[in-house]
């Protein structure tokens, strides 16, 4: 009998319910932790964290191990939404994902489940920790997400367990269903971390005020209003509304300080590519780089495949990357993370293009 102790987050989904259940089948004892961080009821007067802790209880209760609620909603709030807001009116496209990741799941989540008395600390999350507790990709690569992982240090990843890390998603409902977990056909949660899929405009809205204000071509021609220059993307091209002749319009750039979002026609105008960029906050999951120019691979968005690029150089907390093949939408403050092969080396925030 394997006397570990490990609590697992758990929330209400099928992944980290068999996560669960293996870790159980593998004789480790275990305790589930439901992680309360977004209160909202949406229209039928249904919280989707009560539903959610209800999965929980069901699964808990079928795998006979004790499980438990936490309210993080205020950590959520100051820690992470807090921190994406600002960034939306800074004009950056920030993903709060990784910072959740960082702040919550592997930091209170830890901090809680080891004063559980937990000798481990298990998510349902599709990446695999191999030896050295270096940070590999999972076996499903469509499921992978080390992405979101890569603030994560080599001393958190010796505390941490991804049980499903290994397994195709298929495999992952299949067990789930053959071991008759109510939620084996639950649908992935989507948007944002923690709080889901929703219509960005009118839920950001809520906190970051409507401003009106032109879309703009480079030259300076006005060609269409807009809501407020927060809440639009490089590379967008849904929800513009610009109308007229020639090819669809895409969101190139923005100035704050003039509430102006620039505008251009065509999927592959140049405007839209750049060769290179700066990263900053550079989070390495061993240690950095030593010899330049340093040949690895590169995402600077989450369903990218992996990219050649050149990290020219390091100075300090910030690197200069050069890609083989011009980049589509370099966005300020979305992550850019390094790989080896299959190793997520680490990451950092764009800066510029």
């Amino acid at each position: 009998m394997n006397k570990k102790k490990v609590v697992i987050g758990m929330s209400g989904g099928v992944d980290s319910s068999v996560s669960a259940l293996l870790l159980k089948e593998q004789g480790y004892q275990i305790t589930g932790l439901f992680m309360k961080n977004w209160e909202e009821t949406d229209a039928s007067g249904t919280c989707q964290s009560t539903v959610d802790y209800q999965d929980v209880a069901k699964v808990c209760d079928l795998l006979d191990i004790p499980y438990y609620s936490i309210n993080f909603v205020e950590e959520y709030w100051n820690l992470v939404f807090s921190q994406f807001l600002e960034e939306l009116k800074l004009g950056h496209t920030p993903n709060p994902d990784i910072l959740c990741n960082k702040e919550i799941k592997f930091n209170l989540l830890l901090e809680k489940g080891f004063g559980l008395g937990a000798d481990f600390v298990a998510t349902g999350h599709y990446a695999q920790i191999g030896e050295d507790e270096r940070l590999f990709k999972a076996t499903d690569l469509n499921k992978d997400q080390t992405y979101f992982l890569y603030t994560l240090k080599r001393e958190i990843l010796q505390k941490v367990l991804f049980p499903i890390g290994h397994l195709p998603k298929e495999k992952v409902r299949k067990i789930a269903k053959e071991r008759g977990l109510p939620n084996f056909n639950k649908k992935d949660s989507t948007g944002i971390c923690f709080i889901g899929k929703r219509d960005f405009k009118t839920f950001i809205s809520k906190y970051i005020p409507y401003k009106p204000g032109n879309f703009e071509t480079l030259d300076g021609k006005v060609v269409g209003q807009h809501d407020g220059a927060a809440y639009y993307t490089i590379g967008q091209r849904k929800g513009l509304a610009i109308g007229g002749p020639g090819e669809a319009w895409f969101v190139v750039g923005k100035s704050m300080d003039r509430n102006v979002v620039f505008v251009e026609q065509g999927q592959d105008h140049p405007a839209l590519y750049g060769t290179e960029l700066l990263a900053t906050n550079l989070s390495w999951i061993h240690s950095p780089p030593q010899n330049f120019p340093y040949l690895c691979k590169a995402k600077i968005r989450y369903r990218q495949e992996d990219q050649k690029c050149t990290i020219e150089k390091i100075e300090g907390d910030q690197a200069l990357v050069s890609f083989a093949k011009p980049q589509r939408a370099i966005t300020s403050r979305q992550s850019i993370v390094f790989y080896s092969n299959q190793e997520c080396l680490g990451g950092g925030l764009i800066s510029k293009g």
